[in-house]
């Protein structure tokens, strides 16, 4: 009898909890209207890029913090790589500490130099300070040096929900701002000041930049080229990257917690068994930013964890010269299991990695990466 009623009880709980959690997730939002995002004043443009011209040096010094125990993969490398591309700037890499940098939710580089190596170098701080989301948003020694950098006339800009990072550091109190649709009702209960700007993918105010989204680095980082170099300049390297057309508009209600995102969420955790390691061969001279992206697209499944492989444990370096780790030494990788070669268009690459995504898995699997990584895949090319 007494064995009979455990069972039974803990069915009744299994019960409970799925009725409850039906109940939740259909009290969540449908996937929302694909619709085309707000233009964009003319003043409003031509105030953003004023906002960041260059506070110091006609030749600027750009510098992206990390810190050494996960820090956003792409959020970190494609500034890097775009702003590298461009040669408008000296960009350089920062970890908290020495030793490598362990990227989320893929990857592993070497730092270019500890915040106290930059401080030594460059006593008048950076121009430009690009703080990514960390695995911890209370830092002290990135946040102290992000707040150091801001009092030495830096301009802050948060990439996605770095704004956390940046809003922790005290310097997003009473300013305008945004940050990745996921983390914004975190970031506005604990900073109640903030004022949210919504339908922008990048808003700026009293040089305090914020980003939405893991893909708004790309508008992002064309728009800090163009207001260092000018806009000629920053259509070449969009060209280059295969976005010829970008700007700062956004439609912000596409993006939310949905119950496609949360039933897709769900399935693809459960299907635990089925979960795949797809490998990408990391050789010398790959396009670090279409690394990111398709890296982290792959990752972010829930279906697949993607990691890089290569003949030998030694670093490989990238096309602008970072060092990267490869997750696994092997000599080759099934075929069946294997990412396709990672050309330099990083663009392109994420677009075909989501059709990839989509193919092995689905288009509502795609639709939650694209999701995640807050990009307008249904919208017309921007």
């Amino acid at each position: 009898m007494t064995w009979r009623l455990v069972v039974w009880s803990g069915f009744g709980v299994l019960v409970l909890a799925a009725a409850v959690g039906a109940a939740w997730i259909f009290s969540l939002p449908p996937a929302a209207a694909v619709q085309a995002p707000p233009t964009i004043a003319q003043d409003e443009e031509e105030a953003t890029i004023a906002a960041l011209k260059p506070p110091k040096r006609q030749r600027p010094v750009i510098a992206i913090i990390g810190i050494n125990d996960a820090t956003e993969t792409t959020d970190y490398l494609m500034p890097y790589g775009i702003l590298k591309r461009a040669d408008i700037a000296d960009v350089l890499l920062l970890a908290t500490n020495s030793g490598r940098v362990t990227l989320f939710p893929a990857l592993a580089v070497d730092p270019q130099a500890t915040i106290a190596e930059f401080d030594a170098q460059h006593p008048e701080g950076a121009d430009y300070v690009i703080v990514p989301a960390m695995s911890r948003d209370d830092d002290p020694a990135a946040q102290q040096w992000i707040r150091d950098q801001a009092a030495k006339g830096a301009i802050i800009v948060g990439v996605c929900a770095g704004a956390k990072v940046v809003g922790n550091a005290g310097l997003l109190d009473g300013r305008r701002a945004t940050t990745h649709w996921y983390y914004l009702k975190e970031l506005r209960k604990k900073h109640p000041s903030i004022r949210y700007v919504a339908d922008r993918r990048l808003v700026v105010d009293r040089s305090v930049a914020t980003t939405t989204g893991i893909s708004a680095s790309m508008p992002m980082s064309l728009t800090l080229i163009e207001a260092i170099a000018g806009r000629e300049k920053a259509e070449a390297v969009g060209r280059n990257l295969g976005l010829p057309q970008w700007d700062t508009r956004h439609n912000s209600r596409a993006f939310q917690f949905t119950r496609p995102f949360a039933l897709t969420a769900i399935r693809n955790t459960m299907a635990f068994w089925s979960r795949e390691q797809l490998g990408i061969e990391l050789v010398p001279g790959v396009d670090e930013v279409s690394l990111a992206l398709v890296a982290d697209a792959w990752t972010r499944t829930y279906r697949s964890r993607a990691v890089t492989f290569a003949a030998t444990s030694k670093p490989q370096q990238s096309r602008n010269g970072l060092r990267i780790y490869p997750d696994q030494i092997a000599a080759n990788w099934p075929a069946s299991q294997q990412l396709s070669a990672i050309d330099g268009r990083p663009a392109e690459a994420l677009d075909q990695t989501l059709r990839s995504i989509e193919k092995r898995y689905g288009v509502r699997t795609a639709d939650f990466v694209a999701m995640q990584l807050e990009y307008p895949r249904n919208e017309a090319p921007q």
